[in-house]
């Protein structure tokens, strides 16, 4: 579930992993850039503030399904209805269930009963929502950049090949996810696993 969760950027995910992997590697370069103080530039074209409004909208889409839904699943009797158990694991099936349908293949647990009107329209809009707003936000960020002039190398210029920038893209994206995910998943499958 973390992987889905991370936005099937983790090596071997599937699907749409590279255009993820991409926003979050301009995350980390504008994120780099104010740290140093410098504006920041990813493949030769400079991010501003457009460019960061549309990284920020693609990173919420899947978090606001996921968290919305698995709310909406679990505050209406026919969402309760289609759980096999009640407490961590009615929470773990509907958060996966929503999960997978939001950013991955519409897979849930084998005891939740998603055959129902309820829970076949809940995981429908989350899987066209969650296919389509994210490759909207992807392609205009791609017509921001090409619209962008070409910037020639300078020392402000983050490197994106050496080991530094793999740290704190693997870093970025673990934080995205831990500050976003962490509160429902210790709610579900953490203390599941505990008990």
């Amino acid at each position: 579930m973390f992987n889905m969760m991370l936005g099937e950027v983790a090596p071997g995910g599937v699907g749409s992993g590279l255009y993820g992997m991409l926003m979050l590697a301009v995350v980390t370069v504008f994120l780099s850039g104010l740290m140093v103080g410098r504006t920041p530039e990813y493949l030769g074209k400079k991010i501003g503030q457009s460019e960061i409004v549309l990284v920020a909208f693609y990173v919420l889409t899947t978090p606001v399904l996921v968290l919305t839904g698995a709310a909406v699943a679990l505050s209406a009797d026919a969402g309760l209805a289609g759980l096999q158990a009640s407490g961590p694991h009615g929470l773990s099936e509907a958060l996966y269930a929503v999960t997978s349908a939001s950013n991955n293949n519409g897979s849930a647990f084998a005891g939740l009963t998603s055959g129902t009107p309820f829970w076949n329209t809940l995981l429908g809009l989350c899987m066209l929502i969650g296919r389509f707003l994210p490759i909207v936000f992807v392609l205009a960020l791609a017509g921001r950049f090409a619209s962008r002039q070409h910037l020639p190398t300078s020392a402000g210029t983050l490197p994106t090949t050496k080991p530094l920038f793999v740290a704190l893209l693997t870093g970025v994206a673990l934080i995205v996810v831990g500050l976003t995910y962490v509160p429902a998943l210790v709610l579900g499958p953490i203390v599941e696993s505990l008990a």
